[in-house]
């Protein structure tokens, strides 16, 4: 991949090109960025990391090696078949738009690889969880290498497009889900006269503790939780307020919603 072109300079766009551009990925100057009106933001991004922006001719267009769709998915049909007329024939196609169907995509761009991902907002800082899938043209040495280049901002799983929903309810919607569970944290620790400051410093440190337990003694968070757990103690008259309240059913129902929504406004944006 020695020459990639961004359609669309949005958060995830940049946090992708600050990925590439820490790892050593592709070079500044092989990457070009292009976007549908804003001029001001596009100029901001070449100098900030040293990209190239796409010429009135668009003629890199026709040499690419990847083209990354990354604008928004209200805007992602029409913008394909502007790039349509431009596009070379052996240019691989990634995207990152949610909801955007692997046919949608061939049908606008033609037969040819294309690779869809779902990353999450925490990309900017190199920690995303993305779910990735592939059409059927993109062979296994490619697959090794898309998922070697998206390493840049985070953790990579294959899924089947179709887990892609899921993956969009856990993964791409969940850091809302952690943030919102931080702010319950804020609310209850102040009402006991904690400061909000020291709230959130705790319950970071928490969050992050958690996981990095999870991640490195490898045990099921079940008996995780049994560890700390002591019988007749304050974690147990905790973990009894959760099941009194159908914690788990709530969780269950927030990612459900999620994934029925991911699905729906996939059916729209592909009509």
């Amino acid at each position: 991949m020695e020459t990639i072109v961004f359609a669309g300079v949005g958060a995830m766009a940049e946090a992708i090109i600050q990925g590439f551009v820490k790892e050593g990925v592709v070079p500044p100057r092989n990457m070009y960025v292009m976007n549908k009106s804003d001029k001001e933001k596009l100029q901001k991004i070449a100098h900030k990391y040293g990209v190239q922006i796409v010429c009135e001719n668009r003629a890199i267009l026709a040499k690419a090696d990847l083209l990354i769709l990354a604008m928004k998915p209200k805007d992602i049909q029409g913008a394909m078949e502007n790039l349509f007329p431009y596009l070379g024939a052996n240019t691989t196609v990634l995207s990152v738009a949610a909801g955007v169907s692997m046919q949608s995509i061939e049908e606008k761009l033609g037969k040819r690889p294309v690779v869809r991902v779902m990353p999450n907002t925490s990309a900017s800082i190199g920690m995303s969880a993305s779910g990735i899938a592939f059409n059927r043209l993109v062979t296994d040495s490619q697959k090794d290498v898309f998922i070697g280049m998206l390493e840049a901002i985070g953790l990579v799983i294959e899924v089947e497009e179709d887990e892609l929903h899921a993956v969009t309810a856990l993964s791409g919607s969940g850091p809302a889900y952690l943030y919102y569970l931080v702010e319950a944290f804020e609310q209850a620790g102040m009402k006991f006269g904690l400061s909000q400051k020291t709230v959130r410093n705790l319950a970071v440190q928490t969050i992050a503790g958690a996981a990095e337990m999870l991640k490195q003694t490898d045990e099921e968070p079940s008996e995780l939780r049994r560890k700390v757990t002591s019988p007749g103690g304050t974690t147990e008259a905790g973990i009894k307020a959760l099941e009194e309240h159908d914690f788990k059913e709530i969780i269950m129902a927030c990612v459900q919603n999620a994934e029925a929504k991911s699905r729906e406004l996939s059916a729209l944006l592909d009509k």
